[in-house]
């Protein structure tokens, strides 16, 4: 039985991997620190173990191979005893594809927003199907309890993302997938840690394009300007284009302002409408790309409308941690501008809150570096008032004096929660947005909040 060791086991990505090898037969081990749930959850419960930190060398030495996270940098103790040792190794996407993806017809879900809920919409779908498809998802998908699988049908849905792959393989994890169809959800910048503009990115975009084959598919937004300029440096395959108004292949027309009904026209003929319970035109759009991309593999519109009516959102896609006494606390992946202003805009025209307050951590590294600091008034137009952690590390009170919405910078997390128990009452929604663990946040929030509504 092969032993596999992976580092940086705890990204959502490598999490998954050691889910599938261990499906899959192998003996899986890890090094990752500062793992959080949901994903320590996951792996304590499918009985992988990992060591804490990046110092202990014994059980990468002891693997056939290790698969390298694109956290990993030189100078780490366990990485240079692996490279001093010779024990073979290899990035995570070049082993997907060598030892998985090739034994099924590939889905790949790429753009800046919404490949984890999208890619989740079209393993449920394909799911409810009969299909029985295999997925990698970048979250843990509430429908199947985790966030990868084998699958037993001829399909694999992955979320395909344009970060490098590892330190000594720069490609952008998707150009490994070789999908038949291929979802572009949207695409702005980000990753400025990695791609200097947006002209870089899409770059690879055109190189992922040129993976496509001729008798496959691109399923894409008909007004993204990103998009269109990637697409005008070639077309290799088929294009099918989405959108929410006037014409294209597939076009959703919304019966309900906050995006909980909607028709799905093909073709200009109406094939299925859906009633659920998600709200945002941005999740209307994630679920007119699934449906198109499940038509693609073979499955009918109806049974796609069918199935989405029963779909659960992924964790910390607008999760709800606590709801009591008519005080709400979410907790929700967004962490780019664009994806904060949709989902406070969701919220809002859900109409289910007096008020939103928003709790941020800016936690990528795009966010930190500065990059979109410009666009968090208008991303933050619809919050009551906004409470961000500022830690020593990160001093955003320069950087916050041309900002016009209502906000306070914190210290601790600590003082945050003590601030929110003094001001929440009945009708009011917490929204806590981070793409890390927020020094658990949401479990201080639960505690605090839900005893104090009790009494």
């Amino acid at each position: 039985m092969t032993h596999l060791h992976i580092l940086g086991l705890s990204g959502t990505f490598m999490s998954a991997l050691a889910f599938l090898a261990r499906d899959a037969g192998y003996t899986v081990t890890g090094s990752d620190e500062q793992c959080y749930p949901p994903v320590s959850d996951l792996l304590r419960s499918k009985g992988i173990s990992w060591t804490e930190g990046y110092d202990d060398t014994s059980l990468a030495l002891q693997a056939d191979l290790v698969l390298v996270g694109n956290a990993m940098k030189r100078g780490m103790p366990v990485l240079e005893a692996v490279l001093n040792s010779e024990t073979p190794y290899t990035s995570g996407p070049q082993w997907l594809a060598d030892q998985l993806l090739s034994r099924y017809k590939v889905i790949a879900v790429s753009g800046t927003h919404g490949k984890t809920t999208t890619t989740s919409m079209i393993a449920w779908i394909l799911e409810k199907a009969g299909l029985n498809p295999g997925f990698l998802i970048g979250g843990v998908a509430t429908d199947f309890n985790t966030s990868a699988r084998l699958g037993t049908g001829e399909w694999f849905v992955i979320e395909a993302d344009e970060y490098d792959s590892a330190f000594f393989d720069k490609r952008p994890k998707f150009m490994h997938y070789r999908p038949q169809i291929a979802v572009l959800n949207n695409l702005e910048f980000d990753h400025a840690d990695i791609y200097d503009n947006l002209a870089a990115i899409q770059l690879q975009f055109h190189y992922f394009l040129r993976t496509i084959p001729s008798s496959g598919v691109a399923l894409k937004p008909r007004d993204d300007q990103a998009l269109n300029e990637v697409l005008m440096r070639g077309q290799y395959s088929r294009v099918e284009e989405f959108s929410l108004s006037g014409q294209a292949t597939w076009r959703a027309k919304l019966l309900d302002e906050s995006g909980s009904s909607f028709q799905i026209i093909h073709l200009d003929q109406e094939v299925a409408q859906v009633n659920w319970s998600l709200i945002g035109r941005f999740n209307v759009e994630n679920a007119l790309a699934a449906i198109a991309a499940s038509f693609n593999a073979g499955v009918p519109p109806h049974t796609a409308a069918s199935a989405l009516e029963q779909f659960t959102p992924v964790k910390r896609r607008l999760e709800v941690k606590l709801s009591t006494n008519g005080i709400t606390v979410y907790d929700d992946f967004a962490h780019h501008p664009t994806a904060i202003r949709k989902t406070l805009e969701a919220l809002k025209k859900s109409n289910r809150h007096e008020r939103i307050f928003v709790v941020m951590e800016f936690a990528s590294y795009t966010m930190r570096t500065g990059v979109h600091y410009q666009s968090m008034p208008s991303a933050l137009v619809h919050a009551e008032a906004t409470f961000i952690l500022d830690p020593q590390t990160l001093n955003l009170s320069a950087a916050s004096k041309e900002w016009t919405f209502p906000f306070t910078l914190f210290k601790t997390t600590e003082d945050i929660v003590t601030k929110l128990c003094a001001i929440a009452r009945p009708g009011d929604a917490i929204l806590v947005m981070s793409n890390r663990g927020f020094n658990g946040i949401h479990q201080q929030l639960i505690q605090a909040l839900g005893p104090r509504q009790q009494a």
